[in-house]
């Protein structure tokens, strides 16, 4: 299915309405194609928790200092120092917390900065850990380098000459590269077979939360029995697979409620074939509130 026509995703200056409200960062000429800030310099302007969105662009933390705890999909993730987070588009995201002593670096783009004559990137094949499928965490055990191209970056973003955008898709292709390389010495591979199956169950719900209905829809795509699939997601989250769909319904109601204008009744028959009176008491018995009040939530 093709989520860019299922649901607008936030582009860079609505992404900062969504995350600082009234207040702006300063911006380059290339602001929509690529942007590099350090977190310390906005981190005062957030409005928490940031409501689960999605955005237009990739992007990554890169945290030297401190923590912050965000989301990919139904996966939290504490980012610590040392630490990078990535991104693709298309993937619902959250801001739950920061620490007061929070610092590093934040970085968006559109895979459009690396259509130069001296590339051929493509950002999900040559950089895996930005794929759906992906571990969002990468652990950074060796910092001078990865640093350094951050600040070279950063200093590229500062100058604000559009006519530099292949200076910078060189310098970010050669920090993927690294990442890439020190995230490959340090991995740790897992046989866990029931945390596998649960990631690939995230994943998939994720992908076909529209399109199918049951557990057992989705156990048949994993060729799994349903009774398999369950023990599975019991072990390694504590929860049953029916509650990981549910919460899975749930972020992707907050989603439509928030970045659409779809009537409450067409969110419902969306997300789950509901009626209006039963999506209502589903979306309030998950959050607390009911889908009009989250709807009117200040960003």
């Amino acid at each position: 299915m093709n989520r860019s026509k299922e649901i607008p995703k936030l582009n860079p200056s609505q992404f900062d309405d969504y995350l600082f409200g009234n207040w702006k960062p300063k911006v380059s000429s290339l602001y929509e194609n690529f942007h590099i800030e350090r977190i310390e310099n906005y981190k005062s302007f957030l409005k928490l928790p940031i409501l689960p969105h999605r955005r237009s662009v990739y992007f990554f933390l890169y945290v030297s200092k401190g923590f912050a705890i965000r989301s990919k999909g139904l996966n939290s993730y504490e980012v610590k120092a040392n630490t990078f987070f990535c991104l693709s588009t298309d993937q619902i995201t959250s801001l739950e917390a920061i620490s007061e002593d929070l610092e590093g670096f934040y970085c968006h783009f559109q895979p459009e900065i690396f259509n130069q004559p001296m590339l051929n990137v493509d950002v999900e094949k040559d950089f895996p850990f930005f794929q759906i499928t992906a571990e969002s965490l990468i652990e950074v055990p060796e910092t001078g380098r990865v640093t350094n191209l951050l600040e070279i970056l950063l200093s590229e973003r500062t100058r604000n000459e559009s006519h530099r955008a292949e200076i910078i898709a060189l310098y970010l292709t050669t920090l993927f590269n690294e990442i890439k390389f020190l995230d490959s010495q340090s991995k740790k591979m897992t046989n866990n077979a029931a945390s596998n199956l649960t990631q690939r169950y995230k994943i998939l719900l994720s992908e076909q939360i529209y399109n199918k209905k049951t557990v057992i829809e989705f156990a048949e795509i994993l060729a799994v029995s349903p009774n398999h699939l369950h023990k599975c997601v019991k072990t390694t989250t504590g929860k049953t697979a029916h509650e990981l769909l549910e919460e899975m319904r749930v972020l992707e109601a907050k989603v439509l409620l928030k970045q659409t204008s779809m009537r409450i009744a067409e969110v419902a028959f969306k997300i789950g074939g509901f009626e209006p009176s039963d999506f209502s008491r589903f979306f309030k018995s998950k959050t607390g509130i009911s889908p009009k009040e989250y709807r009117n939530l200040q960003n």
